[in-house]
């Protein structure tokens, strides 16, 4: 059944909301998107939608702005927590995409912090939308191996092109209210913010240098910073970190 034209609300930006977008459209969904402002290091799209005269708003879902009572939510790359409200309206017919292996990760810049705490593996998890912080019951979720010359950036695209070939796969089940796994394990969460205000110490090991160096690398964002520079190699800052304890 959920192969037929439904009604789908998409809470959506950056690229993966853009791919959605596109998946969705492609099989013939009449579509409603939320969305925030671009920036200059996003995917377009309000853009998006004004070429394909699809509606949207950059105002929060809520319940009394939603232009109809929706088959699906789905929320890929949303800034908002979604209200209890909406998800009783939608009948918990609601998913998200979340770039971790939940339970682990919940929360912001959860890519980031897995390099920076030095884990051999990240992945993604769809699942639905509860209440409370990316707790709601898997859907789907894989394993990708975090590379030792990943990037934030290289880390990202990669988990997020191959969480995107699963999204129309999480459609289904969520259309046809398929239940999902409860989130069992270690737990940890991550509140919104560059991790550690983007400053490297320079009493740092090596080797938490390194990895910090590259989960910061996302331009245009900026960088790592130490000692009030920017540092984007290993190099970089261990040539700075002779030269401050040999200045000592």
């Amino acid at each position: 059944m959920w192969g037929n034209r439904m009604n789908v609300i998409l809470c959506g930006y950056n690229w993966t909301g853009a791919k959605a977008l596109k998946i969705l459209k492609d099989k013939g969904h009449n579509v409603f998107v939320y969305t925030h402002k671009m920036e200059n290091c996003c995917v377009d799209v309000e853009g998006m939608c004004i070429r394909q005269n699809i509606p949207y708003t950059f105002e929060k879902i809520r319940l009394d702005n939603m232009p109809f009572i929706p088959d699906v939510i789905c929320s890929i790359y949303y800034r908002y927590i979604i209200g209890a409200d909406v998800i009783e309206a939608v009948q918990g017919r609601i998913f998200n995409l979340h770039p971790a292996l939940l339970p682990k990760y919940r929360g912001c810049s959860s890519l980031t912090w897995a390099m920076i705490n030095g884990e051999e593996k990240c992945g993604f998890t769809y699942h639905y939308i509860d209440n409370n912080c990316d707790t709601g019951d898997i859907i789907i979720q894989r394993e990708v191996m975090i590379e030792p010359f990943d990037t934030q950036s290289t880390l990202y695209n990669r988990v997020m092109f191959e969480a995107m070939d699963y999204f129309y796969e999480a459609f289904g089940k969520v259309a046809a209210n398929k239940p999902g796994t409860p989130q069992s394990g270690e737990s940890s969460l991550y509140k919104r913010g560059c991790p550690m205000g983007g400053i490297l110490e320079t009493g740092s090991s090596a080797a938490y240098a390194d990895r910090f160096i590259r989960a910061m690398i996302n331009p245009p964002y900026k960088p790592a910073q130490c000692e009030g520079k920017s540092i984007y190699t290993i190099r970089e800052f261990l040539e700075m970190k002779d030269n401050y304890e040999g200045g000592r």
